[in-house]
């Protein structure tokens, strides 16, 4: 339940950056196209996400396990790069190419490096270590594992994430952001100083509402996981969630056995836990609202 709680976080914040984008730098023309895809992304069901993750995800990762390793590393390296060389491009080509289309230039790049892990890893694996790292790994490697588990939950997780941010920012009151603009902020400093502390109280619902898909989610990570009745905090290990193990237990477990009554206590302790999280950012949401309703706040 930790282990699905921090990748919650890292994904709603990566879907956070991805709305602030479309909303705010996105070209009008691409944001038609971008919305409707990721809807159609969230509203894929879980389990055919969980069964494409462990059928044909898990063996990919096991056969260019080293290049995947690479990719946290590689892929920030070239996004960076790529707004670099889109900041200093000529003028002519800035005003052939608008604004807000410079992630037509960094898809294709994100695809071909993707291509390359998966295309160059596996000889790389054997030249360095004689076999694919999976193997040369041995026994602290299985090929359904939590690094499998979150790629599955970011792409269940993450539209959801962006479709309430964006709508969130799309709602604060266009005069706020024209008076920032008019005293001279420059669009980040007006997203950044203006628009998220305006939306903070939205922002949050959505990412306690993502955080606690998060945490019940049981298909995929009974799919993708190994379903192994351990955690030992390795992403390269399989895992079995509380809410999957509840799932999988309760039909087999009788009536008033002791082996029924931990069940439901798990159940409790989610459910607890959950209720004190939700209601703790409840109640920061109501704050934050209040804070910005006062006078020279500006509404929500």
């Amino acid at each position: 339940m930790v282990w699905q709680k921090c990748s919650g976080i890292r994904r709603s914040y990566l879907a956070l950056a991805a709305a602030m984008y479309s909303a705010w730098f996105m070209s009008a023309g691409l944001r038609r196209w971008i919305k409707p895809a990721m809807e159609i992304m969230g509203a894929v069901p879980s389990v055919i996400v969980g069964v494409i993750a462990g059928l044909w995800l898990a063996p990919h990762l096991a056969g260019a396990l080293g290049g995947i390793m690479l990719l946290p590393a590689l892929l920030p390296l070239l996004v960076l790069a790529v707004a670099y060389l889109a900041g200093r491009r000529p003028l002519r080509w800035r005003r052939r190419w608008p604004v807000g289309v410079e992630c037509l230039c960094l898809l294709p790049l994100l695809a071909l490096a993707l291509w390359g892990c998966f295309t160059l890893a596996p000889p790389l694996e054997r030249l360095l270590f004689g076999m694919p790292l999976s193997l040369a790994l041995g026994e602290h490697y299985n090929p359904l594992n939590a690094l499998v588990v979150g790629i599955a939950m970011g792409f269940a997780l993450i539209p959801l994430m962006f479709t309430l941010a964006e709508e969130t920012l799309f709602g604060v009151p266009a005069r706020l952001i024209q008076g920032a603009l008019a005293l001279g902020a420059i669009p980040w400093q007006t997203l950044l100083g203006v628009t998220l502390p305006a939306a903070s109280a939205g922002l949050i619902s959505a990412f306690m509402l993502t955080l606690g898909l998060a945490m019940g989610e049981t298909m995929i990570v009974l799919m993708a996981s190994g379903n192994l009745p351990r955690v030992d905090g390795s992403v390269l290990q399989g895992l079995r969630a509380l809410a999957a193990n509840i799932a999988i237990e309760i039909p087999e477990a009788l009536r008033g056995t002791e082996h029924y009554r931990v069940l439901f206590l798990s159940a409790l302790l989610l459910l607890v836990f959950t209720f004190i999280i939700n209601s703790v950012a409840e109640l920061l949401r109501l704050r934050l609202r209040r804070r910005y309703r006062q006078p020279g706040g500006g509404d929500e």
